[in-house]
């Protein structure tokens, strides 16, 4: 496990119960809809590394990205990224996929290529669309738009898969196309699969079927 992820005002917890571990802190903000302004959203992130949180997670805002105010969301980005890296923290930033476009993903790594934030992030697992029937789901991540967002995202900026990484497969199967980085809370699930495999800390070479759908839901 690479971090903790956790609502800003329980970095203080994280930070005690995880301390004595490699497992960082790692707050969200303006989460999960990413409509604060950028005003807010710096002061948030840095409120939140000064408390403890090594990693940030931050939400675009989806609705100028859909309007096309490009200047906008690069700014916005480019301000809340240069207030975490000053601090010695990193950021990552969630495109929340379920409202996108193939356009808009490829716009948001061609900003983010200039900018080199830490990771680029698929969902917040709130992306909730309304679907034929009436109801409302999300997909969260799909090897679909991994593939599209490592094709036209600088090497540098690595990608973090969250959503419908259900399975130890499934995580293999990411991890094949680039992404360095899975979100999900079936995580003591995969790792028990993992030990049960034969799979550890040693490199180990396995096979892996990338075609098809990955397992849904986060």
């Amino acid at each position: 496990m690479a971090t903790a992820c956790v609502k800003p005002y329980s970095i203080p917890v994280a930070v005690r119960e995880l301390e004595g571990t490699t497992v960082l802190v790692c707050p969200v903000i303006g989460f999960p809809h990413g409509n604060s302004t950028t005003k807010v959203k710096v002061f948030e992130a840095i409120e939140a590394v000064d408390a403890g949180g090594r990693e940030i997670d931050m939400v675009i805002n989806v609705g100028k990205a859909l309007g096309g105010d490009w200047d906008y969301v690069e700014d916005e980005i480019r301000q809340i990224n240069e207030a975490v890296t000053k601090r010695d923290a990193i950021l990552k930033v969630i495109f929340e996929n379920d409202y996108l476009s193939d356009k808009h993903i490829i716009k948001l790594c061609e900003i983010c290529s200039r900018i080199k934030p830490a990771f680029i992030k698929t969902s917040t697992g709130y992306g909730f669309v309304k679907q034929a029937d009436g109801s409302y789901n999300y997909t969260g991540a799909t090897m679909a738009q991994l593939q599209l967002m490592r094709e036209h995202v600088d090497p540098a900026v690595q990608i973090k898969a969250a959503g419908g990484i259900r399975s130890l497969d499934d995580l293999l199967r990411v991890r094949a196309i680039g992404v360095t980085r899975v979100g999900a809370t079936a995580g003591p699930t995969m790792i028990l699969e993992a030990i049960q495999r034969g799979i550890g800390e040693t490199p180990k070479e396995v096979q892996v079927e990338i075609t098809g759908k990955l397992g849904g839901g986060y």
